[in-house]
């Protein structure tokens, strides 16, 4: 375990951003495809039709994918289903085992906070704490299933 304390904040460039590449990749819904990033899946998931969401997948950056995803016709019950669809593919990026689970489990008890410059106030915080971060909720949801996982196993 880390010794380090306080929060962890910030997750450009570390395996903790949905931009990273995940290896094997993630799915949406069970399908049969298969997503380099989480960026990518979940910009595609605002939208149902397999058409759009195998553009999205086939872009070459998760960058491209986020922009992509703005100009999708969004679903209707996107507001309803977009935090489990994260949790989801959280899940995914940070299955037990991997080397992404070993990490996560490495931040221990210290709090995670997705801070960002680009005004993100529901998936993160902007400086001087204001924002949901439920990116950083959902990761620190994710560590706990890992660590209860970890402790089940003699």
């Amino acid at each position: 375990m880390s010794a380090m304390t306080g929060p962890i904040t910030g997750f450009r460039s570390t395996v903790f951003s949905n931009f990273v590449d995940v290896p094997g990749g993630v799915r949406l819904d069970g399908d049969e495809h298969v997503y380099p990033t989480v960026e990518h899946a979940y910009q595609a998931a605002k939208t149902l039709d397999p058409e759009r969401r195998a553009k999205v997948r086939a872009l070459p950056t998760a960058n491209k994918a986020k922009h992509a995803g703005r100009r999708l016709a969004i679903r209707p019950d996107w507001e309803e289903v977009k935090v489990e669809v994260m949790r989801g593919l959280l899940r995914q990026k940070f299955a037990p085992g991997t080397h992404y689970a070993d990490f996560l489990l490495e931040t221990g008890t210290r709090e995670l906070i997705e801070v960002n410059t680009w005004g993100d106030r529901f998936w993160g915080e902007c400086p001087r704490g204001v924002g949901e971060n439920h990116l950083g909720k959902l990761l620190m949801e994710v560590r706990a299933e890992l660590q209860k996982l970890t402790l089940a196993v003699p």
